[in-house]
Formats: structure tokens, C-alpha cells, sequence
């Protein structure tokens, strides 16, 4: 906490982290961060919808209040006189206000915790402010935001006071049923019932530098089970590199940041015109329209490091572009790309694997392999999508999936499998482009889809040439013949179905031409999306499924209950 050295307006104050003597006049201005080492200082309930909300726009909520006292609690003083005193020390019926509001004028409803009433602690009072700001959400379709900080429940309402975690979760799940977008903004700090329950169900986690996150505190760990905690732990940074928060974002930062989020995820108009591009072939539907090739070759074009990669295409075909990490679970897979952005004014996600253009690329990228914390990211990334109703586009460049050690012991078959289960019933368009390298179960992951495309030097395969070759041929050196066995280039896949068309690529190449190549692809994903976007659930569904059904069959297939198809059959 910082510290006032003097009275008045031109009170000098120490920063929280680093002891540096802050003028207090410029620390208020920049929104209460330590110029010296960024140190976020705590804001109060009041300022968070001051900073947050555009100017004049915010709108208190008249959230029921109770003077209850459920226990008749009392340790040194009665729980009731804290209560009073909170209250006149604040001027806050309790640790959280609740407003309407707009950020970057897209409608929202906040509720935001304020640490100085009895340290933000989950009390009944503020579970019902919380349940009732999720229940105006609900009943006015707007996305909710919550910003959080909490030292955990309110021990002098005992159990009533974790019932309120239920209440508060149960809550968020009916925002879910109904596709409302939830957001929270975890500040300094925010443990026990809060972080346990409303905190981290939302669609996005948001926090600031530094902030601080879990469920038992650093103190409560080392004082009962004695272990000794790592650098940073709990902190922010620790838990994007852990897969529990999307982002972290600066606080001058983030009206613009979270008004750009609501606005894509609420397909809110970007106010710029967008008129389909003029009639080209965008994608090669007719395997005599490609030339034949070598497929090693096609092998070898598909590997060099200069194609561009998601990122790449993200940067060349969308706009207000918001990456999301993690999989809530234990892992960020850099390996693994997922957002929400813009395609020529539609808000779509976009999910890739990603490689990168240099040996430090890639080996901090894990060479485009995921592990199972990236299939999870992607399956949790398309829920969302799902949920808000927004297009899939996936973008496949990866060998496969991750093969080592941990990737077994997080389970990669498991997450892989449930990435087709899930892609297989998602009830919005899912369009999936193999870039480069389409290898094996890792990319078919992430290309469950209603139109499946590949770029001209992309390849798509069971395995890799080298590796077939290893197995039946006995020799690493016979990849060549592998590739041309397994049939791995655009034309052999499109004659067979697999892929439904082949974007051309210019000159030699995707990586002679990034900005030629990015057209190519957004003609072809522009062509893709506006025969499927006016379909409904049911018919993308059954016909995806249909797509997929047909591989290997043989023979037509008659069901038990169609007894058209029997009649015909016969």
C-alpha cells in the first residue's frame, strides 16, 4: 500500500513495490501506477467505473443491501460495529458497486469490488450484488464485467458466506446458457471464495501487471503445508505462462482494450465499409485445374521457414484482433495461436498452430507442435465462439502434435479426441485452411470443419514422409517414395476429397509474396464464409457430420429409421 508523507494536494507518497517517493499529483494522473517500476496501486470501487466506463455513462445499480447479521458474530468487537464502520469509512453499502455503463460505447454491466470494505471479502451482501448484476446482464442481454478484489469469503457470516460461491457460479452459468459474454479484471489482490467461484468463470480473464490470483494465499500455504513458493507466484505473469489468465493488460490500457473485445464479440459494426472483393477464382475446386507434382517436393515447399505463419495471416487479414491464452487448466501452448478478431467486418475466431521464421522462433514455439494445453486452449476458444455465435476459421501449419514425455502425462489423445468430438457438433461455421504442414491427429484437431482447404505447397498426411519410411520402408533416405505413396499433395487430396479446395499461392510460393498470399487466403475464406454463414445450426451441423461420414464408407449407407433409403437401396 502506499504511504501519504504529507497533507494536501501535494501529498508525496511511497510506491507499494519499489519505496520510491511519488508525487501524488502526478501518481493520481497516471491512473495510480508508480512511474519508476509500474507498480499498479489499489483503486477504489468509485474510481474503477470512473476509469473504465466512458465519461457520463455509468449508471449505479440499486443492489439490495441487508443489515443481517447471520451468526451474531463477535471476535474482538461485534461484527455488526465493523460493519458500520466499514460503511462510514468507505461511504459503500459493501465491498462492491454495480453499475450500466458503455466502454468505447458498447453496453455493459460492471460490478466492481473495492478492497478497503472489510478486504473485499464475499459476504451475502456482495453475492447478491453480484448474482443481481448477472441477472440485469441476463434479462438485458449484456455482457457483463467484473472486476475482483478480494482477500476471500466473509468469515464473520461463516457459511452463509459460502453458500454465497454457489449463488455467484450459478449465476455466471445462466449468462452461459444464454451466450452473454462475461469478462473479468482481476486486480490486487483476489484469493479464496472470490477466486473460487465468479472470478475465474468468465469467457475472458483480464488482469493487471502484478496482480496477484489463487485460491489459498502465499501465507495460509507456507504456514500449513510448509512449502516454499517459487519466484512471482500467483502473480499475473505467473499465471499467463500457467494457462489461467487470457491477458495482461496495463491500466491506461484498458478501456481500449476491453471496449475492443466487447465490440468483436458482440459483432457490434466496425463503421467501415466492406464490399466483397471483385469476382476471382479463389479457390480451385477441380484437381485438373492443378498441374501434377512431385509430392516430395510439395513436402519440402510446405517446410520452409519463410511461409508465412497465423500470426502472419492474423496481421494481414483481420482487425481488432484480440489473442486469448490458455487453458484454464495448467499451461499456455505457445505453440498454439487463439483470438477474436474482424474479416472484413465480421467478427470471427481465429485458431492456429504456429511456427515462427527462425531457429529461436521455433524452438520457443515448440516448433508448431501443440501439447495438450493448446488442443484445450482451442477447444475452450471454439465454446466460446460457439457460445457467442461467431465463425471458426482454423489455420493448420504443424508436424503434429507434441509426442513427449509430459504431453503423455497431460493426456494428448485425450485432448485431441475431444477436440473432434466438440468441433464435430459446434453449431457455428467452421472453415479450416492447411497453410503448410498438415500432420497426422494434431492437425485434423483442428480441421473437423464444414469447408476444409489447403494452400497449393501445403501437404496433409497420416504421418510424416520420413516417418512412413522409417516404418514400412526401413529407411529414413525412402521418404520420397513415402510422400508420393501417401499421396500427400493438393491435387491427390482434392481428387480424393479430402479437401474441398486449393488456394493458389504467388510466384514460387507463399514466402516470396506474404501480402499476395494473405489475398489469395482472404478471398478464399471470404468465398467460404458467405456460403455458410446464412445456414442454420442444424443444417452445418448435419452436414459436417455427413462430410465426415462418408470417408471410407464404400457403399451408401441406409439408416434403420429412413425407409426412403431402404426402398431405394433395395
Amino acid at each position: 500500500m502506499t504511504a501519504t508523507l504529507s497533507a494536501g494536494p501535494a501529498a508525496w507518497l511511497v510506491c507499494g513495490r519499489c519505496s520510491a517517493m511519488l508525487y501524488g499529483k502526478r501518481y493520481a494522473r497516471g491512473a495510480r501506477v508508480c512511474p519508476e517500476c509500474g507498480w499498479h496501486g489499489p483503486l477504489t470501487a468509485a474510481e474503477r467505473l470512473e476509469q473504465l466506463l466512458d465519461p457520463e455513462s455509468a449508471r449505479l445499480l440499486d443492489t439490495a443491501v441487508s443489515d443481517s447479521d447471520p451468526l451474531g458474530f463477535t471476535d474482538s468487537r461485534p461484527y455488526t460495529d465493523r460493519l458500520r464502520d466499514a460503511r462510514a469509512k468507505t461511504g459503500m453499502p459493501d465491498a462492491v458497486l454495480c453499475a450500466r455503463g458503455r466502454i468505447e460505447g458498447n453496453p455493459v454491466v460492471v460490478a466492481a469490488m473495492d478492497f478497503r470494505f472489510l478486504g473485499g471479502s464475499l459476504g451475502a451482501n456482495v453475492g447478491e450484488a453480484v448474482t443481481q448484476a448477472c441477472e440485469i446482464a441476463l434479462r438485458e442481454r449484456t455482457p457483463l464485467l467484473v472486476v475482483t478484489a478480494s482477500g476471500g469469503a466473509r468469515m464473520q457470516e461463516g457459511i452463509v458466506s459460502l453458500m454465497q460461491m454457489a449463488k455467484t457460479s450459478q449465476a455466471l452459468g445462466q449468462l452461459d446458457e444464454a451466450g452473454i459474454l462475461t469478462v473479468t479484471l482481476i486486480s490486487d489482490p483476489t484469493f479464496g471464495g472470490v477466486a473460487a467461484s465468479y472470478a475465474t468463470l468468465t469467457d475472458v480473464i483480464v488482469a493487471e501487471p502484478g496482480a496477484r490470483l489463487g485460491f489459498a494465499g502465499p501465507r495460509v500455504i507456507e504456514q500449513t503445508i510448509r512449502q516454499t513458493l517459487p519466484p512471482g507466484f500467483q502473480t499475473a505473469e505467473f499465471l499467463l505462462e500457467h494457462g489461467v489468465v487470457d491477458m495482461i493488460v496495463p491500466r491506461v490500457e484498458l478501456r481500449s482494450a476491453l471496449g475492443r473485445l466487447l465490440s468483436v464479440a458482440n459483432r457490434r459494426p466496425d463503421g467501415e465499409p466492406h464490399e466483397r472483393p471483385a469476382e476471382r477464382v479463389a479457390v480451385i475446386r477441380d484437381p485438373a485445374g492443378l498441374p501434377e507434382r512431385d509430392p516430395w517436393e510439395c513436402v519440402q515447399a510446405a517446410r520452409r521457414l519463410g511461409r508465412p505463419t497465423t500470426l502472419d495471416y492474423i496481421g494481414l487479414l483481420l482487425a481488432d484482433f484480440t489473442e486469448l491464452h490458455g487453458d484454464r487448466a495448467y499451461a499456455d501452448c505457445p505453440a498454439l495461436v487463439a483470438g477474436l478478431g474482424r474479416l472484413d467486418g465480421t467478427s470471427v475466431v481465429v485458431i492456429g498452430t504456429q511456427k515462427g521464421h527462425t531457429a529461436r522462433d521455433l524452438a520457443a514455439r515448440n516448433y508448431g507442435m501443440p501439447t495438450p494445453a493448446g488442443y484445450r486452449k482451442a477447444a475452450r476458444v471454439m465454446r466460446l465462439a460457439g457460445k457467442l455465435g461467431l465463425p471458426v476459421v482454423t489455420f493448420v501449419d504443424t508436424a503434429g502434435a507434441y509426442p513427449g514425455i509430459e504431453a503423455e502425462e497431460h493426456g494428448q489423445s485425450v485432448a485431441i479426441a475431444e477436440n473432434l468430438k466438440l468441433m464435430a457438433g459446434l453449431p457455428v461455421p467452421v472453415v479450416a485452411v492447411v497453410t503448410g504442414e498438415g500432420g497426422s491427429g494434431g492437425a485434423l484437431a483442428l480441421a473437423f470443419a464444414d469447408r476444409v482447404l489447403m494452400c497449393a505447397n501445403a501437404v496433409y498426411s497420416v504421418i510424416s514422409a520420413e516417418g512412413c519410411a522409417s516404418i514400412l520402408w526401413k529407411d529414413p533416405a525412402a521418404a520420397p517414395q513415402a510422400a508420393a505413396a501417401l499421396r500427400v499433395d493438393a491435387r491427390s487430396l482434392l481428387a480424393l476429397g479430402i479437401v474441398d479446395g486449393v488456394v493458389r499461392e504467388p510466384g514460387d510460393g507463399a514466402e516470396t509474396d506474404h501480402l499476395a498470399a494473405a489475398r489469395a487466403l482472404h478471398d478464399a475464406l471470404a468465398d467460404s464464409l458467405a456460403g455458410l454463414l446464412p445456414l442454420d445450426q442444424m443444417t452445418l451441423v448435419t452436414a459436417r457430420r455427413a462430410r465426415f461420414r462418408q470417408f471410407g464408407a464404400g457403399t451408401s449407407v441406409v439408416l434403420d429409421d429412413d425407409p426412403v433409403e431402404k426402398e431405394n437401396a433395395r
